[in-house]
């Protein structure tokens, strides 16, 4: 990978979604991901990973950050210059878990998937 990673980590999906309108809006990025995670207390963590250059990732996320802390909580944010090509294979997980919540079927089903896994883990 040329150029440089960026990851913004909130805590909710308003402070996401903030963080990647300014990300967007400031620099020439390119959206590579976002996980969700469930953690402690039923906190969702909402991670974006982008891509570009190097100068233009630094701007966005630093853009992003301050965007989000005004409307949310912002737990750990890290412009990777220039990575290591090791980093390529998890890039591209990165890639395919953007693909795979831009089918809205496909996203039906993975929350109906999650639903009954979380009510199973229930009994």
């Amino acid at each position: 990978m040329k150029g440089a990673l960026g990851l913004i980590e909130t805590l909710g999906l308003t402070a996401a979604v903030t963080a990647l309108d300014a990300a967007a809006k400031t620099a020439d990025v390119t959206l590579l991901g976002v996980d969700k995670v469930i953690g402690v207390g039923g906190a969702i963590s909402v991670t974006l990973h982008m891509e570009g250059e190097v100068a233009a990732v630094q701007a966005a996320v630093e853009a992003g950050v301050a965007s989000a802390k005004r409307v949310g909580v912002v737990a750990a944010s890290l412009v990777i210059p220039r990575p290591h090509d090791e980093l390529g294979g998890l890039v591209e997980k990165f890639a395919q878990n953007l693909k795979k919540t831009k089918d809205p079927k496909d996203n039906r089903e993975s929350q109906a998937h999650k639903t009954e896994e979380i009510e199973e883990e229930k009994q």
